[in-house]
């Protein structure tokens, strides 16, 4: 080995020092259970050749231990300390990454990094009027070790803040710091407490904010917004004043839903011209290459949904938008669709009638009205179709409904979201109708020409608040609390794109606190997703959390008066979440199936909220979390395990995953070691398919396609009860037929779920298995490789639209 050399960073040329590598290696290891540090060494020295730099020797271990992540999770751990010791060097130069030199290291540089940022017209100047001294004694470097490897790449690669010349200036706690003091700049009091609790909640995991927040809290743009919505007036003017707010809140990181409904159809009369339109495909195709060319910032590609209701005349091209055959000038492959369906349709579709499209500038009343008084208003204009008088189509609704899940199996869209339970359910329907979802359909707000809504995400890390095999209630209120603080301190210190959405954003002060790590919490509670037991604990869990947010918002009301449109509201007449179950019964005609089971004392309250009011609007929506739960090492939002095994891919190489808590388990019955990693490696993770495996291993650690996705949807439908908004409900299905599909979406209607999100069809495995005996495994059936469908959600960590 004394014949290598190492080029160093001058460029000169020494012999390279195997003891100092291994002592880096060996203080990576530390403290961790189940890595060898030996192991790294070894993997590391097969890549070394003379004249390798040093740059070259840092990778060398981080890729070694992460190759070793499929014989033990705890590896991503010792991968992440080898990264962080390379951001330390690049930050503070060559250092002994002992912690309590980083500790020092970190305070004593704190100021010159956030001056640092101030010169370069990067961070907000206000921060630098902290007390900075007491806030760098409250920075935490041992929470680096928090990090798995997944999560510190993700921070480097996109999070971390850069110079004007691209070099690093941040690290992972001066981040959550930054977040936190730019979450705090605009306290009244004690600014420096509050900006301590909140890097706290956030170092901790116990608590992420939204991507958007992470980017830009602290900085010379606080654009911390994840979610805008949308609608669009039926005229020139109004469809290019849309494509420019789309371009602007795109700018800023925004996910964008637009209510495309009010567009005329193909054929209707244009007044001025006395000529006839050309329908809503063409100014879809546009906004598409809006979405293209106004990227994010340059930082990843726009990202807008286009939503239409269901008896828009032109629903049928509409459908097709997404298809990869057919006039190119009528498709639309980089936004995504969504259906806005009202129950009248469904009615229709159980009933096997038929049904009628109209064009909107004919029924202009149909796009504000729902439920009941949607009913009898489209029957009206149906008779009037009848008689000549309006122009329409007569379709089968089965027909279309078949059309529209050949379409979502086919495609992935449009998405399946449902009009009458977003509205009815929605505190502000005294304030205007929501018209859409979002990008990710967890979020339903108000839309009009003169307010674009907007929601502020956050999530809640469920699987940081269980201790000892329970939730601890105590410490997720205290979560709760904070965070609704966080989120409603977004309104007021953010950059607003537009005027449409500052007007709707500081009327309304809507908020979407969310959660992940459900699927991570239901392990250590040792609760199999698919059981009536997982339900219980969803509803009580769900009730305490909205409980808890309900509280938040009514103190912060206390403290600094209630949102501008509260009165009136459903808050206000003391209707909350639940009690709107029987007010969709009643608008529908029909049950909804989902019990009203309640166990706080939801009376004292509501006789606060009545008192106080509340700070906000909306208070819940569960987002797809893609991202930060990478970055927290957690499971994202409520679904099961997308796979327990798993190929990740860069520049570097391919990477095995496995499901850490199925290890721990494994280890604790004396099952796991190299043949048990091969195992799983030829049956593609799935336990299903393993002899000497328990039974109760099995169904704790299904893949979700492996389980009766009416899992999925009762689960949504109990936490549903007790949310303001919505959940983006992913479905996975391994075997599509249309039979299938049809029972899903209907009952998802039936449950009275508000919105569902992708439609997952199985592909083959990604797991190599090049090295893998499979005949000791039995009769195995082994698929090829699998494309991975592009979202922002489980699969797609590069997809922060939202989260």
């Amino acid at each position: 080995m004394s014949a290598i050399l190492v080029r160093r960073r001058d460029g000169s040329l020494e012999p390279i020092q195997e003891d100092k590598i291994n002592h880096v290696i060996q203080e990576a290891c530390e403290g961790i259970d189940g890595v060898s540090w030996s192991d790294v060494a070894l993997g590391c020295q097969l890549s070394w050749y003379s004249g390798i730099s040093t740059e070259e020797i840092d990778e060398s271990a981080i890729m070694s231990a992460r190759a070793l992540i499929e014989t033990h999770p705890n590896y991503a751990y010792v991968a992440a300390r080898l990264v962080l010791k390379v951001l330390y060097q690049q930050v503070f130069g060559p250092v002994n990454a002992r912690e309590q030199s980083i500790q020092n290291l970190y305070e004593t540089h704190f100021a010159d990094y956030l001056q640092e940022g101030v010169k370069a017209g990067i961070l907000d100047f206000r921060l630098l009027e902290f007390d900075l001294q007491k806030l760098a004694k409250a920075l935490d470097s041992t929470a680096d070790r928090h990090f798995q490897f997944q999560g510190i790449q993700v921070l480097k690669d996109r999070y971390l803040i850069r110079n004007r010349e691209q070099k690093l200036i941040e690290l992972p706690q001066w981040m959550w710091l930054r977040v936190a003091m730019g979450l705090a700049i605009l306290e009244p009091a004690n600014k420096e407490e509050k900006a301590i609790e909140f890097y706290n909640l956030l170092k901790d995991f116990f608590y992420v904010s939204s991507t958007p927040t992470l980017f830009s809290s602290g900085t010379v743009h606080p654009q911390l917004s994840s979610c805008f919505l949308n609608t669009v007036d039926d005229s020139i003017e109004g469809i290019f004043k849309v494509y420019t707010d789309n371009a602007r809140l795109s700018k800023w990181a925004g996910g964008i839903g637009t209510d495309w409904t009010p567009i005329r159809a193909t054929g209707a009369l244009i007044q001025g011209t006395n000529g006839q339109s050309q329908g809503l495909i063409p100014w879809l195709k546009i906004d598409n290459d809006v979405a293209i060319a106004v990227n994010q910032g340059g930082k990843r590609k726009g990202a807008h949904c286009a939503y239409l209701e269901t008896w828009h005349l032109d629903i049928e091209d509409f459908l097709d938008l997404r298809k990869n055959v057919g006039d190119e000038r009528r498709r639309t492959h980089d936004i995504n669709t969504a259906n806005w369906i009202p129950d009248l349709f469904m009615k229709r579709v159980q009933a096997d009638a038929h049904w009628t499209l109209f064009s909107p500038d004919h029924v202009p009343e149909l796009h504000d009205l729902y439920g009941k008084a949607f009913e009898e208003a489209y029957a009206k204009r149906e008779a009037e179709f009848d008689a000549g008088q309006i122009l329409g189509k007569r379709v089968e609704a089965k027909t279309l409904w078949r059309k529209m899940l050949t379409m979502l199996f086919e495609t992935g869209h449009p998405w399946v979201t449902f009009k009458d339970p977003c509205n009815v359910r929605s505190p502000q329907d005294h304030a205007g109708v929501v018209h859409s979802s979002n990008l990710c359909t967890e979020i339903t707000l108000n839309t009009n020409l003169q307010e674009t809504a907007v929601c502020n995400l956050g999530s809640v890390n469920l699987a940081r608040h269980v201790e000892n095999g329970a939730i601890n209630y105590d410490r997720l209120s205290e979560s709760v609390r904070l965070a609704v603080r966080m989120l409603d301190n977004v309104i007021d210190i953010n950059y607003y794109p537009t005027q449409e959405a500052k007007e709707a954003n500081m009327k309304h002060r809507a908020i979407g606190l969310g959660m992940m790590g459900y699927q991570e919490m239901l392990y250590q509670l040792d609760i199999p997703f698919a059981s009536e037991k997982h339900l219980e604990v969803a509803d009580e869990l769900m009730e305490r959390f909205s409980y808890e947010a309900i509280n938040a918002s009514a103190e912060l009301s206390e403290e600094r008066g209630h949102y501008a449109s509260f009165k009136g509201s459903k808050w206000d007449r003391g209707i909350f979440p639940l009690d709107t179950i029987d007010m969709l019964e009643a608008e529908r005609g029909l049950p909804i199936e989902c019990d009203r089971v309640q166990r706080l004392d939801w009376s004292s309250l509501k006789a606060k909220v009545a008192k106080t009011g509340l700070r906000n609007s909306n208070l819940m929506a569960i987002a797809p979390t893609a991202t930060i739960s990478n970055i927290v090492g957690t499971t994202p939002c409520v679904e099961p395990t997308f796979k327990n095994l798993f190929v990740t891919s860069n520049l570097s190489g391919e990477f095995t995953v496995i499901n850490q808590w199925l290890v721990q388990d494994l280890e604790k019955r004396g099952l796991w070691g190299p043949n048990m990693v091969a195992a799983l490696k030829a049956a593609d993770g799935q336990l299903s398919k393993l002899k000497n495996i328990p039974a109760d291993l099995k169904e704790k650690y299904p893949e979700v396609f492996e389980i009766d996705q009416t899992w999925l949807i009762r689960a949504c439908a109990v936490r549903g009860k007790w949310i303001d908004q919505s959940q983006s409900l992913n479905l996975f299905v391994a075997k599509p037929s249309g039979k299938l599909l049809h029972e899903l979406y209907t009952t998802a209607w039936t449950m009275g779920l508000k919105t569902t999100y992708y439609l997952r069809t199985l592909g083959a495995s990604q797991v190599e298995k090049s090295t893998v005996d499979q005949s000791q495994f039995g009769k195995t059936h082994l698929r090829q490789a699998e494309t991975q469908p592009q979202a922002c959600s489980i699969d797609n960590p590069d997809c922060e639209a939202c989260q």
